[in-house]
Protein backbone atom coordinates (compact mmCIF):
# COMPACT_ATOMS: atom_id res chain seq x y z
CA UNK A 1 0.00 0.00 0.00
CA UNK A 2 1.27 3.65 -0.84
CA UNK A 3 2.01 5.85 2.74
CA UNK A 4 0.26 8.67 3.59
CA UNK A 5 2.33 11.50 4.88
CA UNK A 6 0.40 13.58 6.93
CA UNK A 7 3.75 14.63 9.43
CA UNK A 8 4.16 18.04 7.46
CA UNK A 9 4.91 20.00 11.15
CA UNK A 10 7.83 16.76 11.57
CA UNK A 11 9.18 18.04 8.06
CA UNK A 12 8.19 18.24 4.76
CA UNK A 13 9.58 16.68 1.11
CA UNK A 14 11.71 18.89 -1.18
CA UNK A 15 9.78 20.53 -3.70
CA UNK A 16 11.27 19.79 -7.32
CA UNK A 17 12.52 23.04 -8.45
CA UNK A 18 14.36 23.10 -4.73
CA UNK A 19 16.04 19.55 -5.50
CA UNK A 20 17.68 21.05 -8.92
CA UNK A 21 18.70 24.25 -6.96
CA UNK A 22 20.87 22.18 -5.17
CA UNK A 23 22.06 19.33 -7.51
CA UNK A 24 22.87 22.51 -9.60
CA UNK A 25 24.98 24.57 -6.99
CA UNK A 26 26.62 21.22 -6.07
CA UNK A 27 27.57 20.31 -10.14
CA UNK A 28 28.10 24.51 -11.33
CA UNK A 29 28.53 26.53 -8.21
CA UNK A 30 31.45 24.01 -5.85
CA UNK A 31 34.16 27.29 -5.30
CA UNK A 32 34.40 28.59 -2.32
CA UNK A 33 32.26 31.65 -1.72
CA UNK A 34 35.20 33.82 -0.32
CA UNK A 35 37.44 33.27 -3.61
CA UNK A 36 37.78 36.30 -6.02
CA UNK A 37 38.07 33.44 -8.70
CA UNK A 38 35.10 33.00 -11.92
CA UNK A 39 33.99 29.48 -9.78
CA UNK A 40 33.57 31.10 -5.59
CA UNK A 41 31.85 34.59 -7.57
CA UNK A 42 29.32 31.77 -9.67
CA UNK A 43 28.37 30.50 -5.69
CA UNK A 44 28.87 34.09 -3.85
CA UNK A 45 26.46 35.10 -6.28
CA UNK A 46 24.08 32.41 -5.70
CA UNK A 47 24.47 33.22 -1.89
CA UNK A 48 22.95 36.58 -2.34
CA UNK A 49 20.27 35.83 -5.11
CA UNK A 50 19.24 33.48 -2.04
CA UNK A 51 19.62 35.62 0.62
CA UNK A 52 17.34 38.18 -0.97
CA UNK A 53 14.97 35.48 -1.59
CA UNK A 54 14.30 35.02 2.00
CA UNK A 55 14.33 38.57 3.19
CA UNK A 56 11.31 39.54 0.38
CA UNK A 57 9.38 35.96 1.51
CA UNK A 58 9.54 37.89 5.30
CA UNK A 59 9.02 41.65 3.64
CA UNK A 60 12.96 42.29 5.33
CA UNK A 61 15.76 43.76 3.33
CA UNK A 62 18.27 41.11 2.25
CA UNK A 63 21.18 42.82 4.48
CA UNK A 64 19.26 41.29 7.89
CA UNK A 65 19.32 37.79 7.01
CA UNK A 66 21.86 35.62 7.57
CA UNK A 67 22.54 32.03 7.03
CA UNK A 68 22.12 28.98 10.23
CA UNK A 69 22.05 25.53 10.10
CA UNK A 70 18.49 25.54 11.28
CA UNK A 71 16.22 26.31 13.25
CA UNK A 72 18.30 25.45 16.61
CA UNK A 73 21.19 27.34 16.28
CA UNK A 74 19.40 30.45 15.43
CA UNK A 75 17.20 30.36 18.34
CA UNK A 76 20.49 29.81 20.24
CA UNK A 77 22.28 32.72 19.18
CA UNK A 78 19.48 35.31 19.27
CA UNK A 79 18.91 33.91 23.02
CA UNK A 80 22.41 33.94 23.71
CA UNK A 81 22.58 37.71 22.46
CA UNK A 82 19.73 38.47 24.60
CA UNK A 83 21.73 38.18 27.26
CA UNK A 84 25.89 39.43 26.19
CA UNK A 85 23.21 42.42 25.09
CA UNK A 86 21.71 43.14 28.37
CA UNK A 87 25.16 43.03 30.10
CA UNK A 88 26.61 45.32 27.35
CA UNK A 89 24.10 47.92 28.49
CA UNK A 90 25.24 47.29 31.85
CA UNK A 91 21.67 46.40 33.09
CA UNK A 92 21.25 50.16 33.45
CA UNK A 93 19.34 51.15 36.26
CA UNK A 94 19.88 52.93 39.57
CA UNK A 95 24.09 52.81 40.51
CA UNK A 96 24.37 50.69 36.99
CA UNK A 97 22.16 47.53 37.84
CA UNK A 98 17.81 46.97 37.31
CA UNK A 99 15.89 47.62 40.66
CA UNK A 100 15.55 43.58 39.84
CA UNK A 101 16.20 41.86 42.98
CA UNK A 102 18.70 38.74 41.26
CA UNK A 103 20.22 41.83 38.51
CA UNK A 104 19.61 39.19 35.90
CA UNK A 105 18.85 39.65 32.13
CA UNK A 106 15.04 38.62 32.10
CA UNK A 107 13.49 36.49 29.86
CA UNK A 108 9.89 35.94 28.79
CA UNK A 109 8.37 33.54 26.62
CA UNK A 110 5.41 31.20 26.60
CA UNK A 111 4.75 27.36 28.07
CA UNK A 112 4.08 26.53 24.28
CA UNK A 113 7.76 26.89 23.00
CA UNK A 114 10.08 24.62 20.92
CA UNK A 115 12.83 23.28 23.19
CA UNK A 116 14.77 25.10 20.84
CA UNK A 117 13.93 28.01 23.21
CA UNK A 118 12.73 26.42 26.00
CA UNK A 119 15.85 24.47 27.04
CA UNK A 120 17.72 27.25 26.37
CA UNK A 121 15.99 29.62 28.45
CA UNK A 122 15.76 26.90 30.94
CA UNK A 123 19.93 26.16 30.81
CA UNK A 124 20.06 29.89 31.32
CA UNK A 125 17.94 29.86 34.43
CA UNK A 126 19.20 26.70 35.76
CA UNK A 127 22.96 27.96 35.35
CA UNK A 128 22.47 31.50 36.45
CA UNK A 129 22.50 32.66 33.52
CA UNK A 130 19.07 34.67 33.57
CA UNK A 131 16.09 34.72 35.17
CA UNK A 132 13.35 33.45 32.95
CA UNK A 133 9.53 34.08 32.86
CA UNK A 134 7.32 31.12 31.68
CA UNK A 135 4.00 32.47 30.42
CA UNK A 136 1.23 30.07 30.93
CA UNK A 137 -1.28 30.01 27.61
CA UNK A 138 -5.04 30.11 28.51
CA UNK A 139 -6.67 26.67 28.37
CA UNK A 140 -9.53 29.14 27.09
CA UNK A 141 -7.78 30.14 23.98
CA UNK A 142 -4.76 28.18 23.47
CA UNK A 143 -2.23 30.83 23.07
CA UNK A 144 -0.56 33.20 25.42
CA UNK A 145 -2.83 36.20 26.64
CA UNK A 146 -0.81 40.07 25.78
CA UNK A 147 -2.38 41.06 29.45
CA UNK A 148 -0.14 38.04 30.58
CA UNK A 149 2.86 38.89 28.76
CA UNK A 150 2.70 42.24 29.78
CA UNK A 151 2.66 41.99 33.53
CA UNK A 152 5.22 39.89 33.48
CA UNK A 153 7.56 42.82 32.26
CA UNK A 154 10.24 43.78 35.19
CA UNK A 155 13.20 46.30 34.80
CA UNK A 156 15.67 43.97 33.93
CA UNK A 157 13.81 42.55 31.12
CA UNK A 158 15.79 42.34 28.04
CA UNK A 159 13.80 40.03 25.54
CA UNK A 160 10.46 38.36 24.68
CA UNK A 161 10.35 35.21 22.61
CA UNK A 162 7.04 34.25 21.73
CA UNK A 163 6.54 31.55 18.59
CA UNK A 164 4.19 32.77 16.10
CA UNK A 165 2.46 29.53 15.47
CA UNK A 166 2.37 26.48 17.72
CA UNK A 167 4.02 23.20 16.09
CA UNK A 168 1.42 20.79 17.82
CA UNK A 169 -2.11 22.52 17.85
CA UNK A 170 -1.35 24.86 15.02
CA UNK A 171 -2.24 27.80 17.03
CA UNK A 172 -1.59 31.09 15.74
CA UNK A 173 -0.22 33.54 19.40
CA UNK A 174 -1.13 36.98 19.54
CA UNK A 175 2.78 38.01 18.69
CA UNK A 176 2.04 41.22 16.70
CA UNK A 177 -0.53 42.71 19.35
CA UNK A 178 1.91 41.72 22.19
CA UNK A 179 5.10 43.10 20.15
CA UNK A 180 2.98 46.66 19.61
CA UNK A 181 2.57 46.94 23.25
CA UNK A 182 6.06 46.65 24.52
CA UNK A 183 7.78 48.51 21.95
CA UNK A 184 5.10 51.60 23.51
CA UNK A 185 6.76 50.58 26.75
CA UNK A 186 10.20 50.83 25.34
CA UNK A 187 9.56 54.33 24.51
CA UNK A 188 9.54 54.79 28.26
CA UNK A 189 12.70 52.39 29.21
CA UNK A 190 15.26 55.26 29.00
CA UNK A 191 17.72 54.11 31.84
CA UNK A 192 17.27 50.26 31.61
CA UNK A 193 17.60 47.91 28.31
CA UNK A 194 15.17 48.58 26.11
CA UNK A 195 13.03 44.87 25.81
CA UNK A 196 13.89 43.19 22.74
CA UNK A 197 11.24 40.97 20.58
CA UNK A 198 12.23 37.64 18.65
CA UNK A 199 9.05 35.01 17.21
CA UNK A 200 10.52 31.35 16.02
CA UNK A 201 8.18 31.29 12.69
CA UNK A 202 9.08 28.18 11.99
CA UNK A 203 5.71 26.29 12.05
CA UNK A 204 4.54 29.35 10.32
CA UNK A 205 6.21 30.17 7.04
CA UNK A 206 4.97 28.30 3.73
CA UNK A 207 1.36 28.46 5.47
CA UNK A 208 0.30 31.84 6.57
CA UNK A 209 1.95 35.44 5.50
CA UNK A 210 4.91 36.23 7.76
CA UNK A 211 5.98 39.65 7.33
CA UNK A 212 8.56 41.06 9.40
CA UNK A 213 7.27 44.70 8.90
CA UNK A 214 3.48 43.79 10.21
CA UNK A 215 4.52 41.43 13.07
CA UNK A 216 7.18 44.15 14.69
CA UNK A 217 10.16 41.44 15.40
CA UNK A 218 13.89 42.41 16.25
CA UNK A 219 14.15 38.63 15.42
CA UNK A 220 12.92 36.16 13.49
CA UNK A 221 13.98 32.32 13.17
CA UNK A 222 13.30 30.93 9.58
CA UNK A 223 13.73 27.05 9.34
CA UNK A 224 13.93 25.46 5.77
CA UNK A 225 12.41 21.97 6.05
CA UNK A 226 9.31 23.22 7.20
CA UNK A 227 8.60 24.73 3.85
CA UNK A 228 9.85 22.18 1.26
CA UNK A 229 13.52 23.54 1.74
CA UNK A 230 16.51 21.60 3.00
CA UNK A 231 17.36 21.49 6.64
CA UNK A 232 19.10 24.29 7.23
CA UNK A 233 17.53 28.13 8.08
CA UNK A 234 18.25 31.62 8.64
CA UNK A 235 17.75 34.21 11.26
CA UNK A 236 16.26 38.20 10.07
CA UNK A 237 17.89 40.77 12.72
CA UNK A 238 16.26 44.03 12.55
CA UNK A 239 18.86 46.57 10.32
CA UNK A 240 21.55 44.23 11.37
CA UNK A 241 24.73 46.27 11.23
CA UNK A 242 23.36 49.53 11.06
CA UNK A 243 21.86 50.16 14.23
CA UNK A 244 23.15 49.28 17.70
CA UNK A 245 19.58 49.13 19.08
CA UNK A 246 19.46 45.29 17.77
CA UNK A 247 22.64 44.02 17.99
CA UNK A 248 23.35 39.93 17.20
CA UNK A 249 26.61 38.16 18.63
CA UNK A 250 28.06 35.09 16.70
CA UNK A 251 28.17 31.88 19.00
CA UNK A 252 31.95 31.00 18.10
CA UNK A 253 34.35 32.27 15.51
CA UNK A 254 36.29 31.84 12.87
CA UNK A 255 36.68 33.29 8.73
CA UNK A 256 34.57 35.91 8.93
CA UNK A 257 31.51 34.41 6.79
CA UNK A 258 28.01 36.25 6.89
CA UNK A 259 30.02 39.47 7.91
CA UNK A 260 31.34 37.54 11.29
CA UNK A 261 28.31 36.96 12.58
CA UNK A 262 27.98 33.28 11.06
CA UNK A 263 32.04 32.06 10.30
CA UNK A 264 32.33 28.85 8.29
CA UNK A 265 32.49 28.50 4.72
CA UNK A 266 28.68 28.82 3.60
CA UNK A 267 27.32 25.33 2.19
CA UNK A 268 26.19 26.76 -0.84
CA UNK A 269 23.55 24.20 -2.41
CA UNK A 270 21.93 24.01 0.72
CA UNK A 271 21.72 28.08 0.81
CA UNK A 272 20.38 27.67 -2.86
CA UNK A 273 17.69 24.87 -1.67
CA UNK A 274 16.61 27.41 1.14
CA UNK A 275 16.11 30.69 -1.65
CA UNK A 276 14.17 28.34 -4.11
CA UNK A 277 11.69 27.30 -0.98
CA UNK A 278 11.62 30.80 -0.09
CA UNK A 279 10.84 32.08 -3.85
CA UNK A 280 8.17 29.54 -3.83
CA UNK A 281 6.47 30.87 -1.03
CA UNK A 282 6.57 34.20 -2.08
CA UNK A 283 4.81 33.31 -5.18
CA UNK A 284 2.68 30.38 -4.08
CA UNK A 285 1.71 31.36 -0.30
CA UNK A 286 -2.35 32.17 -0.67
CA UNK A 287 -2.68 29.60 -3.17
CA UNK A 288 -0.78 26.61 -0.56
CA UNK A 289 -2.67 28.53 2.70
CA UNK A 290 -6.09 27.93 0.34
CA UNK A 291 -5.34 23.86 -0.76
CA UNK A 292 -4.14 23.57 2.98
CA UNK A 293 -7.03 24.83 4.91
CA UNK A 294 -9.54 22.98 2.50
CA UNK A 295 -7.88 19.72 3.21
CA UNK A 296 -7.49 19.97 6.65
CA UNK A 297 -11.27 21.00 7.26
CA UNK A 298 -12.66 17.96 4.98
CA UNK A 299 -10.18 16.10 7.37
CA UNK A 300 -11.68 17.10 10.43
CA UNK A 301 -15.49 16.72 8.69
CA UNK A 302 -14.18 13.21 8.14
CA UNK A 303 -13.20 12.51 11.58
CA UNK A 304 -16.01 13.57 12.81
CA UNK A 305 -18.79 12.00 10.40
CA UNK A 306 -16.80 8.51 10.70
CA UNK A 307 -16.35 8.49 14.95
CA UNK A 308 -18.51 10.81 16.15
CA UNK A 309 -18.52 11.86 19.85
CA UNK A 310 -15.45 9.64 19.86
CA UNK A 311 -13.06 11.98 18.39
CA UNK A 312 -11.85 15.12 20.05
CA UNK A 313 -10.11 17.77 18.66
CA UNK A 314 -7.39 19.15 20.75
CA UNK A 315 -6.35 23.26 20.28
CA UNK A 316 -9.59 24.14 18.16
CA UNK A 317 -11.32 27.35 19.94
CA UNK A 318 -13.72 28.98 18.44
CA UNK A 319 -12.08 32.63 18.92
CA UNK A 320 -8.29 31.18 17.98
CA UNK A 321 -6.58 31.36 14.53
CA UNK A 322 -4.96 28.59 13.52
CA UNK A 323 -2.62 27.92 10.98
CA UNK A 324 -4.61 25.81 8.19
CA UNK A 325 -2.98 22.62 7.70
CA UNK A 326 -2.77 21.16 11.78
CA UNK A 327 -5.05 19.06 13.36
CA UNK A 328 -4.95 17.67 16.59
CA UNK A 329 -7.25 14.61 17.39
CA UNK A 330 -7.54 12.09 19.89
CA UNK A 331 -9.30 8.67 19.77
CA UNK A 332 -11.40 8.57 22.58
CA UNK A 333 -12.92 5.23 21.58
CA UNK A 334 -9.96 2.79 22.42
CA UNK A 335 -7.94 3.09 25.73
CA UNK A 336 -4.45 3.18 24.51
CA UNK A 337 -2.16 5.67 23.31
CA UNK A 338 -1.96 7.76 20.01
CA UNK A 339 1.52 6.01 19.57
CA UNK A 340 -0.10 2.75 19.28
CA UNK A 341 -2.87 3.84 17.01
CA UNK A 342 -0.58 4.96 14.42
CA UNK A 343 1.58 1.53 15.00
CA UNK A 344 -1.52 -0.19 13.83
CA UNK A 345 -2.24 2.07 10.97
CA UNK A 346 -0.83 0.55 7.71
CA UNK A 347 -0.65 3.61 5.36
CA UNK A 348 -0.75 6.73 7.41
CA UNK A 349 2.32 7.97 8.56
CA UNK A 350 1.54 10.99 11.63
CA UNK A 351 3.33 11.55 14.97
CA UNK A 352 2.22 12.13 18.37
CA UNK A 353 3.12 15.57 18.48
CA UNK A 354 6.61 17.52 18.55
CA UNK A 355 9.26 14.60 16.52
CA UNK A 356 11.67 15.44 19.19
CA UNK A 357 9.65 14.98 22.28
CA UNK A 358 9.31 11.21 24.03
CA UNK A 359 7.09 8.86 22.92
CA UNK A 360 6.21 7.74 26.13
CA UNK A 361 4.47 10.01 27.15
CA UNK A 362 1.17 12.90 26.76
CA UNK A 363 2.24 15.96 25.00
CA UNK A 364 3.43 18.53 27.44
CA UNK A 365 1.82 21.27 25.34
CA UNK A 366 -1.68 19.32 25.35
CA UNK A 367 -1.08 19.47 29.15
CA UNK A 368 -0.24 23.18 29.28
CA UNK A 369 -3.38 23.65 28.08
CA UNK A 370 -4.98 22.04 30.77
CA UNK A 371 -6.02 19.02 28.52
CA UNK A 372 -7.10 16.41 30.34
CA UNK A 373 -4.21 13.24 30.43
CA UNK A 374 -5.82 10.56 29.50
CA UNK A 375 -7.12 12.56 26.30
CA UNK A 376 -3.14 13.57 25.71
CA UNK A 377 -1.71 10.72 25.82
CA UNK A 378 -3.83 9.48 22.99
CA UNK A 379 -3.70 12.33 21.08
CA UNK A 380 -2.05 12.14 16.95
CA UNK A 381 -1.15 15.27 15.04
CA UNK A 382 -2.29 15.10 11.71
CA UNK A 383 -1.07 17.69 9.48
CA UNK A 384 -1.38 17.97 5.56
CA UNK A 385 0.78 19.37 3.06
CA UNK A 386 0.68 20.89 -0.63
CA UNK A 387 0.47 18.06 -1.91
CA UNK A 388 -2.35 16.43 0.13
CA UNK A 389 -5.91 15.26 -1.79
CA UNK A 390 -9.35 14.41 0.07
CA UNK A 391 -8.47 11.39 -2.07
CA UNK A 392 -5.50 10.74 0.62
CA UNK A 393 -7.48 12.11 3.25
CA UNK A 394 -10.46 9.12 2.65
CA UNK A 395 -7.27 6.81 2.74
CA UNK A 396 -6.45 7.97 5.96
CA UNK A 397 -9.66 7.64 7.47
CA UNK A 398 -10.01 4.07 6.28
CA UNK A 399 -6.71 3.01 7.53
CA UNK A 400 -7.78 4.99 10.85
CA UNK A 401 -10.95 3.04 10.92
CA UNK A 402 -8.88 -0.51 10.62
CA UNK A 403 -6.21 0.48 12.73
CA UNK A 404 -8.98 1.45 15.73
CA UNK A 405 -11.09 -1.36 14.55
CA UNK A 406 -8.37 -4.02 15.42
CA UNK A 407 -7.22 -2.18 18.84
CA UNK A 408 -10.99 -2.95 19.79
CA UNK A 409 -11.33 -5.96 19.21
CA UNK A 410 -7.73 -6.68 20.91
CA UNK A 411 -9.07 -5.10 24.01
CA UNK A 412 -12.54 -7.12 24.24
Amino acid sequence: MASLYLDNNATTPLEPEVVNAIASALTKAWGNPSSSHTQGIEAKTIIEESRQNVAEMLGAKSSDIIFTSGGTEGNNMILHTGVKYFHSVGGRGNNGLCADKDHLPHFITSNLEHDAVKLVLEHFAEEGIASVTFVPASPRTGHVMVDDVIAAIRPSTCMISIMLANNETGIIQPVKEIFERVRQINVSRKSIPKILLHSDTAQAIGKIRVNVEDLGVDYLTVVGHKFYGPRNGAIYVKDLGCSKEVPLYPMFYGGGQERNYRPGTENTAMIAGLGTAAKLVTENIDKYNVHMEKIRNYLEERLKAEFGKDVCFNGKFPHSSRIPNTCNVSFLGVDCSGTHVLSQCKQVQASIGAACHSKNRPSPILLALDIDESVARRAIRLSVGRETTQSDIDCAINDLKQALDGIQNENT
